[in-house]
Protein backbone atom coordinates (compact mmCIF):
# COMPACT_ATOMS: atom_id res chain seq x y z
CA UNK A 1 0.00 0.00 0.00
CA UNK A 2 1.11 3.83 -0.99
CA UNK A 3 2.98 5.26 2.32
CA UNK A 4 0.65 8.16 3.58
CA UNK A 5 3.51 9.81 4.78
CA UNK A 6 6.45 12.01 3.67
CA UNK A 7 9.95 11.61 3.08
CA UNK A 8 12.51 12.04 6.48
CA UNK A 9 15.72 13.93 5.24
CA UNK A 10 18.58 15.24 6.89
CA UNK A 11 22.07 16.63 6.24
CA UNK A 12 25.27 15.01 7.46
CA UNK A 13 27.57 17.43 7.88
CA UNK A 14 31.76 16.83 7.35
CA UNK A 15 32.92 20.00 7.63
CA UNK A 16 34.00 19.93 3.81
CA UNK A 17 31.80 17.46 2.52
CA UNK A 18 31.73 13.77 3.30
CA UNK A 19 34.42 12.83 0.25
CA UNK A 20 37.67 12.61 1.95
CA UNK A 21 38.96 14.70 -0.98
CA UNK A 22 36.36 17.46 -0.62
CA UNK A 23 38.22 20.41 0.71
CA UNK A 24 40.33 20.23 -2.67
CA UNK A 25 36.77 21.32 -4.46
CA UNK A 26 36.20 24.53 -5.56
CA UNK A 27 32.78 24.44 -4.30
CA UNK A 28 33.99 24.06 -0.41
CA UNK A 29 35.21 26.65 1.78
CA UNK A 30 38.72 25.46 2.90
CA UNK A 31 38.60 27.94 5.87
CA UNK A 32 35.43 26.12 6.99
CA UNK A 33 36.41 24.19 9.93
CA UNK A 34 36.85 27.18 11.99
CA UNK A 35 34.26 29.38 10.36
CA UNK A 36 31.09 29.49 11.84
CA UNK A 37 29.53 31.56 9.13
CA UNK A 38 30.32 27.96 6.46
CA UNK A 39 28.65 25.79 8.81
CA UNK A 40 25.47 28.77 9.22
CA UNK A 41 25.18 28.73 5.41
CA UNK A 42 24.86 24.70 5.65
CA UNK A 43 22.67 24.98 7.84
CA UNK A 44 20.34 27.69 6.41
CA UNK A 45 20.42 25.93 2.86
CA UNK A 46 19.72 22.65 4.73
CA UNK A 47 16.07 24.72 6.74
CA UNK A 48 15.30 26.57 3.56
CA UNK A 49 14.61 23.15 1.84
CA UNK A 50 12.47 21.93 4.94
CA UNK A 51 14.95 19.19 5.64
CA UNK A 52 14.72 17.35 8.77
CA UNK A 53 17.57 18.48 10.87
CA UNK A 54 21.76 18.81 10.16
CA UNK A 55 23.64 15.70 11.73
CA UNK A 56 27.13 16.72 13.39
CA UNK A 57 29.02 13.50 12.85
CA UNK A 58 32.20 13.45 15.28
CA UNK A 59 34.79 11.69 17.49
CA UNK A 60 36.52 13.13 20.38
CA UNK A 61 40.20 12.31 18.94
CA UNK A 62 42.73 13.55 16.15
CA UNK A 63 42.85 10.60 14.00
CA UNK A 64 45.93 8.08 14.27
CA UNK A 65 48.07 6.30 10.89
CA UNK A 66 50.20 7.73 8.42
CA UNK A 67 51.41 10.72 8.75
CA UNK A 68 51.81 11.01 4.99
CA UNK A 69 47.68 10.32 4.60
CA UNK A 70 46.76 12.69 8.01
CA UNK A 71 48.25 15.86 6.77
CA UNK A 72 45.72 15.61 3.34
CA UNK A 73 42.74 14.74 5.94
CA UNK A 74 41.77 17.06 7.73
CA UNK A 75 38.25 16.19 8.75
CA UNK A 76 39.27 14.59 12.21
CA UNK A 77 42.47 16.87 12.42
CA UNK A 78 40.17 19.92 12.79
CA UNK A 79 36.63 20.43 13.59
CA UNK A 80 34.46 22.11 15.77
CA UNK A 81 33.00 20.05 19.29
CA UNK A 82 29.80 19.63 17.73
CA UNK A 83 27.47 20.22 21.35
CA UNK A 84 29.17 23.88 20.79
CA UNK A 85 28.41 23.85 17.68
CA UNK A 86 24.96 22.95 17.80
CA UNK A 87 24.21 25.51 20.39
CA UNK A 88 25.52 28.66 18.46
CA UNK A 89 23.09 27.32 15.82
CA UNK A 90 20.25 26.89 17.84
CA UNK A 91 19.85 30.53 18.05
CA UNK A 92 20.86 31.10 14.26
CA UNK A 93 17.68 29.08 12.60
CA UNK A 94 14.41 28.32 13.65
CA UNK A 95 13.04 25.07 12.59
CA UNK A 96 16.17 22.74 11.69
CA UNK A 97 17.06 19.89 13.95
CA UNK A 98 20.14 20.14 15.14
CA UNK A 99 21.56 16.39 15.60
CA UNK A 100 24.94 16.16 17.62
CA UNK A 101 27.02 12.91 18.31
CA UNK A 102 28.24 12.51 21.78
CA UNK A 103 30.20 9.28 22.93
CA UNK A 104 28.55 7.27 26.51
CA UNK A 105 31.61 5.95 27.09
CA UNK A 106 33.74 9.56 27.85
CA UNK A 107 30.69 11.69 28.96
CA UNK A 108 29.05 11.38 32.09
CA UNK A 109 25.10 11.25 32.16
CA UNK A 110 24.61 14.17 34.66
CA UNK A 111 26.92 16.60 31.98
CA UNK A 112 25.44 15.40 28.98
CA UNK A 113 21.50 15.70 30.09
CA UNK A 114 22.36 19.12 31.27
CA UNK A 115 23.88 19.92 28.02
CA UNK A 116 21.39 18.45 25.83
CA UNK A 117 18.20 20.20 27.90
CA UNK A 118 19.87 23.36 27.28
CA UNK A 119 20.18 23.45 24.02
CA UNK A 120 16.98 22.08 23.43
CA UNK A 121 15.43 25.35 25.45
CA UNK A 122 17.78 27.45 23.69
CA UNK A 123 16.37 25.68 20.19
CA UNK A 124 12.90 25.67 20.87
CA UNK A 125 12.75 22.13 20.78
CA UNK A 126 14.89 20.95 17.91
CA UNK A 127 17.62 19.59 19.84
CA UNK A 128 18.42 15.47 18.95
CA UNK A 129 22.09 13.37 20.66
CA UNK A 130 22.89 10.81 18.26
CA UNK A 131 24.14 7.53 21.00
CA UNK A 132 27.40 6.23 20.49
CA UNK A 133 29.66 3.97 22.05
CA UNK A 134 32.84 4.87 20.22
CA UNK A 135 34.71 2.87 17.88
CA UNK A 136 38.03 4.05 17.28
CA UNK A 137 40.91 3.28 19.12
CA UNK A 138 42.15 6.92 19.38
CA UNK A 139 39.40 7.98 21.35
CA UNK A 140 40.64 5.80 24.29
CA UNK A 141 43.72 7.66 24.88
CA UNK A 142 42.34 10.89 25.40
CA UNK A 143 39.77 9.51 28.30
CA UNK A 144 42.43 7.33 31.09
CA UNK A 145 41.93 4.50 28.52
CA UNK A 146 44.44 2.39 26.78
CA UNK A 147 42.25 2.32 23.72
CA UNK A 148 39.14 0.98 23.59
CA UNK A 149 36.95 -0.49 25.94
CA UNK A 150 35.46 -4.06 24.72
CA UNK A 151 32.59 -3.73 22.75
CA UNK A 152 29.89 -5.81 25.38
CA UNK A 153 31.53 -3.16 27.92
CA UNK A 154 30.74 0.07 26.14
CA UNK A 155 27.18 -1.15 24.97
CA UNK A 156 26.57 -2.15 28.93
CA UNK A 157 27.91 1.14 30.03
CA UNK A 158 25.73 2.66 27.03
CA UNK A 159 22.14 1.45 27.90
CA UNK A 160 22.67 2.65 31.68
CA UNK A 161 24.28 6.07 30.47
CA UNK A 162 20.59 6.48 28.49
CA UNK A 163 18.61 5.00 31.62
CA UNK A 164 20.17 7.35 33.40
CA UNK A 165 20.04 10.84 31.31
CA UNK A 166 16.13 9.79 30.26
CA UNK A 167 15.67 9.42 34.09
CA UNK A 168 17.13 12.56 34.79
CA UNK A 169 15.46 14.54 31.69
CA UNK A 170 12.03 13.58 33.70
CA UNK A 171 13.22 15.66 37.08
CA UNK A 172 10.98 18.31 36.13
CA UNK A 173 7.22 17.48 34.94
CA UNK A 174 5.81 19.36 31.91
CA UNK A 175 4.11 21.63 34.32
CA UNK A 176 5.92 21.99 37.29
CA UNK A 177 6.93 25.70 36.92
CA UNK A 178 4.21 27.82 38.72
CA UNK A 179 6.16 30.87 38.14
CA UNK A 180 3.75 32.43 40.89
CA UNK A 181 4.91 35.89 41.96
CA UNK A 182 2.08 36.73 44.23
CA UNK A 183 2.52 33.73 46.44
CA UNK A 184 6.47 33.78 45.54
CA UNK A 185 6.16 29.67 44.85
CA UNK A 186 8.59 29.04 41.60
CA UNK A 187 7.41 25.52 41.28
CA UNK A 188 5.41 22.86 42.33
CA UNK A 189 7.46 21.22 45.05
CA UNK A 190 5.49 17.47 44.14
CA UNK A 191 6.58 17.65 40.59
CA UNK A 192 9.97 17.65 40.82
CA UNK A 193 12.15 14.39 41.26
CA UNK A 194 15.46 13.18 42.41
CA UNK A 195 16.70 10.31 40.43
CA UNK A 196 18.65 8.17 43.27
CA UNK A 197 20.51 5.88 40.40
CA UNK A 198 22.87 3.51 42.05
CA UNK A 199 24.09 0.57 39.66
CA UNK A 200 26.89 -0.93 38.16
CA UNK A 201 28.50 1.76 35.84
CA UNK A 202 27.17 5.09 37.48
CA UNK A 203 25.93 6.76 40.67
CA UNK A 204 23.91 9.74 40.46
CA UNK A 205 21.28 11.65 43.04
CA UNK A 206 19.91 14.36 40.18
CA UNK A 207 17.68 15.95 40.07
CA UNK A 208 18.57 17.71 37.08
CA UNK A 209 18.36 21.56 37.69
CA UNK A 210 17.03 22.83 34.38
CA UNK A 211 13.43 22.79 33.48
CA UNK A 212 11.32 19.93 31.42
CA UNK A 213 12.83 20.75 27.95
CA UNK A 214 9.81 21.69 24.94
CA UNK A 215 10.19 18.47 22.98
CA UNK A 216 9.75 16.24 26.65
CA UNK A 217 13.42 15.18 25.68
CA UNK A 218 15.50 15.37 23.05
CA UNK A 219 15.12 13.05 20.06
CA UNK A 220 17.43 10.49 20.31
CA UNK A 221 19.43 9.13 17.33
CA UNK A 222 21.37 5.95 16.84
CA UNK A 223 23.25 3.51 14.48
CA UNK A 224 24.57 0.30 14.74
CA UNK A 225 24.08 -2.80 12.94
CA UNK A 226 24.96 -5.30 15.88
CA UNK A 227 22.52 -7.59 18.45
CA UNK A 228 23.32 -5.06 21.46
CA UNK A 229 22.84 -1.76 18.98
CA UNK A 230 19.68 -2.82 17.26
CA UNK A 231 18.37 -3.65 21.06
CA UNK A 232 18.97 -0.61 21.93
CA UNK A 233 17.52 1.05 19.28
CA UNK A 234 14.25 -0.46 19.82
CA UNK A 235 13.83 0.44 23.26
CA UNK A 236 15.10 3.80 23.20
CA UNK A 237 15.93 5.75 19.64
CA UNK A 238 14.11 8.08 17.60
CA UNK A 239 16.04 8.15 14.54
CA UNK A 240 18.45 5.20 13.19
CA UNK A 241 21.04 5.71 10.63
CA UNK A 242 21.86 2.41 8.62
CA UNK A 243 23.86 1.94 5.47
CA UNK A 244 21.88 2.21 2.07
CA UNK A 245 24.30 -0.36 -0.11
CA UNK A 246 21.17 -2.98 -0.76
CA UNK A 247 17.47 -2.62 -0.85
CA UNK A 248 16.97 -6.31 0.44
CA UNK A 249 19.57 -6.16 3.31
CA UNK A 250 17.94 -2.64 3.92
CA UNK A 251 14.32 -3.63 4.01
CA UNK A 252 14.88 -6.90 6.12
CA UNK A 253 16.94 -3.97 8.85
CA UNK A 254 13.88 -2.14 9.11
CA UNK A 255 11.39 -5.26 9.48
CA UNK A 256 13.62 -6.37 12.06
CA UNK A 257 14.03 -3.20 13.81
CA UNK A 258 10.11 -2.17 13.99
CA UNK A 259 8.98 -5.26 14.73
CA UNK A 260 11.11 -5.91 17.92
CA UNK A 261 9.70 -2.06 19.10
CA UNK A 262 7.06 -3.56 20.55
CA UNK A 263 8.00 -5.55 23.18
CA UNK A 264 8.93 -2.26 24.44
CA UNK A 265 5.27 -0.80 23.99
CA UNK A 266 6.29 1.03 21.20
CA UNK A 267 4.34 1.55 17.99
CA UNK A 268 6.58 1.47 14.78
CA UNK A 269 6.53 4.42 13.38
CA UNK A 270 7.96 6.11 16.79
CA UNK A 271 11.42 5.70 15.30
CA UNK A 272 12.26 6.31 11.54
CA UNK A 273 14.80 4.58 9.51
CA UNK A 274 17.01 6.78 8.02
CA UNK A 275 19.79 5.19 5.52
CA UNK A 276 22.83 7.05 4.98
CA UNK A 277 23.60 7.98 1.07
CA UNK A 278 26.17 9.72 -0.73
CA UNK A 279 24.91 11.65 -3.54
CA UNK A 280 26.51 12.63 -7.43
CA UNK A 281 23.81 14.20 -8.63
CA UNK A 282 23.83 16.35 -12.36
CA UNK A 283 21.50 17.88 -14.74
CA UNK A 284 22.76 14.68 -16.82
CA UNK A 285 24.24 11.33 -16.25
CA UNK A 286 27.71 12.36 -18.15
CA UNK A 287 27.84 16.11 -15.47
CA UNK A 288 26.74 13.26 -12.44
CA UNK A 289 30.05 11.45 -13.83
CA UNK A 290 32.24 14.21 -14.07
CA UNK A 291 31.71 14.79 -10.18
CA UNK A 292 32.59 12.01 -9.29
CA UNK A 293 35.98 11.38 -11.19
CA UNK A 294 37.22 15.12 -10.12
CA UNK A 295 37.12 13.96 -6.86
CA UNK A 296 38.30 10.44 -7.29
CA UNK A 297 41.27 12.32 -9.55
CA UNK A 298 42.16 14.17 -6.35
CA UNK A 299 42.05 11.30 -3.84
CA UNK A 300 45.28 10.78 -2.96
CA UNK A 301 46.39 7.33 -3.11
CA UNK A 302 47.83 7.63 0.32
CA UNK A 303 44.60 8.76 1.86
CA UNK A 304 42.68 6.43 -0.29
CA UNK A 305 44.39 3.55 1.64
CA UNK A 306 44.52 5.12 4.98
CA UNK A 307 40.87 5.15 4.67
CA UNK A 308 40.39 1.67 3.46
CA UNK A 309 42.62 0.87 6.28
CA UNK A 310 40.22 2.17 8.93
CA UNK A 311 37.08 1.35 7.70
CA UNK A 312 38.54 -2.12 6.92
CA UNK A 313 40.59 -2.77 10.08
CA UNK A 314 43.47 -4.11 7.70
CA UNK A 315 47.37 -3.13 8.02
CA UNK A 316 47.52 -1.84 3.66
CA UNK A 317 50.89 -0.55 4.05
CA UNK A 318 53.07 -2.05 1.39
CA UNK A 319 50.30 -3.39 -1.09
CA UNK A 320 50.48 -2.15 -4.49
CA UNK A 321 47.63 -0.21 -5.53
CA UNK A 322 47.29 -2.41 -8.80
CA UNK A 323 47.60 -5.99 -6.33
CA UNK A 324 44.18 -7.15 -5.53
CA UNK A 325 43.40 -6.56 -1.48
CA UNK A 326 44.92 -9.54 0.40
CA UNK A 327 42.05 -10.93 2.14
CA UNK A 328 44.34 -12.94 4.83
CA UNK A 329 44.39 -9.10 6.32
CA UNK A 330 41.02 -8.84 6.94
CA UNK A 331 40.37 -9.45 10.53
CA UNK A 332 37.54 -12.09 11.28
CA UNK A 333 35.15 -9.55 13.00
CA UNK A 334 35.12 -5.59 13.44
CA UNK A 335 35.90 -3.96 16.54
CA UNK A 336 33.27 -1.00 15.50
CA UNK A 337 30.84 -0.83 12.71
CA UNK A 338 29.70 -4.25 11.85
CA UNK A 339 27.17 -3.26 9.15
CA UNK A 340 30.09 -0.96 7.76
CA UNK A 341 32.24 -3.78 7.68
CA UNK A 342 30.61 -6.69 6.16
CA UNK A 343 29.81 -4.11 3.06
CA UNK A 344 33.21 -3.45 2.55
CA UNK A 345 34.31 -7.43 3.14
CA UNK A 346 31.95 -8.01 0.58
CA UNK A 347 33.92 -5.47 -2.07
CA UNK A 348 37.42 -6.95 -0.96
CA UNK A 349 36.02 -10.86 -1.78
CA UNK A 350 34.96 -9.92 -5.25
CA UNK A 351 38.98 -9.55 -6.03
CA UNK A 352 38.90 -5.79 -6.61
CA UNK A 353 42.42 -4.42 -6.28
CA UNK A 354 43.76 -1.56 -3.47
CA UNK A 355 43.67 0.60 -6.14
CA UNK A 356 39.71 0.03 -7.47
CA UNK A 357 38.96 0.16 -4.59
CA UNK A 358 40.13 3.24 -3.72
CA UNK A 359 38.11 4.93 -6.78
CA UNK A 360 35.14 2.16 -5.86
CA UNK A 361 35.55 4.46 -2.01
CA UNK A 362 35.68 7.88 -3.63
CA UNK A 363 32.56 7.38 -5.58
CA UNK A 364 30.54 4.54 -3.38
CA UNK A 365 31.74 5.22 0.40
CA UNK A 366 31.08 1.19 1.80
CA UNK A 367 28.64 1.10 -0.84
CA UNK A 368 25.81 3.44 -0.77
CA UNK A 369 26.61 5.86 -3.28
CA UNK A 370 23.98 7.47 -6.09
CA UNK A 371 25.64 8.78 -9.23
CA UNK A 372 22.94 9.98 -11.86
CA UNK A 373 19.74 12.74 -12.71
CA UNK A 374 17.48 13.87 -10.25
CA UNK A 375 15.24 11.35 -11.79
CA UNK A 376 17.65 8.21 -11.16
CA UNK A 377 18.26 9.79 -7.33
CA UNK A 378 14.33 10.46 -6.80
CA UNK A 379 13.07 6.82 -8.16
CA UNK A 380 16.23 5.72 -5.63
CA UNK A 381 14.59 7.18 -3.02
CA UNK A 382 10.89 6.68 -3.90
CA UNK A 383 11.75 2.81 -4.27
CA UNK A 384 12.94 2.48 -0.49
CA UNK A 385 10.47 4.76 1.14
CA UNK A 386 7.60 2.58 -0.73
CA UNK A 387 9.21 -0.42 -0.36
CA UNK A 388 9.29 0.08 3.51
CA UNK A 389 13.40 -0.01 3.59
CA UNK A 390 13.82 3.80 4.94
CA UNK A 391 11.71 6.27 6.40
CA UNK A 392 14.29 8.96 4.69
CA UNK A 393 17.90 9.34 4.13
CA UNK A 394 20.68 11.43 5.61
CA UNK A 395 22.05 12.73 2.77
CA UNK A 396 26.07 12.53 2.42
CA UNK A 397 27.04 14.98 0.28
CA UNK A 398 30.48 14.75 -1.56
CA UNK A 399 31.35 18.60 -1.14
CA UNK A 400 29.83 21.20 1.29
CA UNK A 401 28.12 23.79 0.32
CA UNK A 402 27.90 22.69 -3.48
CA UNK A 403 26.58 19.38 -3.48
CA UNK A 404 23.78 20.56 -1.25
CA UNK A 405 22.91 23.24 -3.18
CA UNK A 406 22.70 20.95 -6.20
CA UNK A 407 20.38 18.80 -4.50
CA UNK A 408 18.42 21.41 -3.35
CA UNK A 409 18.11 22.79 -6.82
CA UNK A 410 17.44 20.21 -8.70
CA UNK A 411 16.25 16.78 -6.42
CA UNK A 412 14.04 18.81 -4.48
CA UNK A 413 11.76 19.64 -6.65
CA UNK A 414 11.23 16.23 -8.34
CA UNK A 415 11.08 14.84 -4.73
CA UNK A 416 7.99 17.30 -4.47
CA UNK A 417 6.51 16.59 -8.14
CA UNK A 418 6.01 13.36 -6.85
CA UNK A 419 4.29 14.04 -3.74
CA UNK A 420 7.08 12.53 -1.24
CA UNK A 421 8.51 15.45 0.51
CA UNK A 422 6.85 18.53 2.63
CA UNK A 423 6.41 21.83 0.85
CA UNK A 424 6.73 23.32 4.44
CA UNK A 425 7.06 22.45 8.38
CA UNK A 426 5.15 20.45 10.10
CA UNK A 427 5.63 21.94 13.20
CA UNK A 428 8.22 24.10 15.39
CA UNK A 429 9.84 20.56 17.03
CA UNK A 430 12.15 18.43 15.70
CA UNK A 431 8.91 15.79 17.09
CA UNK A 432 6.63 17.58 15.42
CA UNK A 433 8.25 17.51 11.78
CA UNK A 434 9.46 13.80 12.19
CA UNK A 435 6.52 12.82 13.53
CA UNK A 436 7.25 11.08 16.89
CA UNK A 437 5.47 11.08 19.72
CA UNK A 438 6.51 13.34 23.03
CA UNK A 439 7.36 11.01 25.56
CA UNK A 440 4.94 11.05 28.66
CA UNK A 441 7.17 12.04 32.23
CA UNK A 442 7.41 8.76 34.14
CA UNK A 443 6.25 10.52 37.69
CA UNK A 444 2.70 11.86 35.86
CA UNK A 445 2.44 9.04 33.88
CA UNK A 446 2.87 6.96 37.33
CA UNK A 447 0.41 10.02 38.83
CA UNK A 448 -2.47 9.26 36.28
CA UNK A 449 -2.03 5.18 36.15
CA UNK A 450 -2.47 5.46 39.93
CA UNK A 451 -5.72 7.78 39.36
CA UNK A 452 -7.18 5.11 37.02
CA UNK A 453 -6.88 2.45 39.09
CA UNK A 454 -8.53 4.09 41.85
CA UNK A 455 -11.46 5.66 39.79
CA UNK A 456 -11.48 1.39 38.22
CA UNK A 457 -11.92 0.48 42.07
CA UNK A 458 -14.24 3.07 43.47
CA UNK A 459 -11.88 4.26 45.94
Amino acid sequence: MKRSDKLKLGTFVYTFGYNPAGWLHPGSDVHGANDFRHLLKVAQLSEAAKFDFMFMADSPAAAIGDPEALCRLPTKMNRFEPLSLISALAVSTSRLGLVATASTSYYEPFNLARIFASVDHLSGGRACWNVVTSDHDETGYNFNREGLDPHALRYERGKEFVDVVFGLWDSFEQDALLLDRASGVYYDKDKLHTLNHKGKHFQVRGPLNIAATPQGRPVIAQAGGSEAGIELAAETAELVFSLASNFERSQAFYATLKDRMAKFGRAPDDLKVMPGVVLNVGRTEAEAREKVEFLAGKLHPDVGRAMLAEFLEADLSGVPLDAPFPKDRLPAAPKGSKALFDELTDFVMKGHTVGELIHLFSEKHTGNGITGTPQVVADFMEEWFQGRAADGFILMFPTLPSALEDFVELVVPELRRRGLFRDEYEGTTLRANLGVPVPENRYALARRQRGMAASATGA
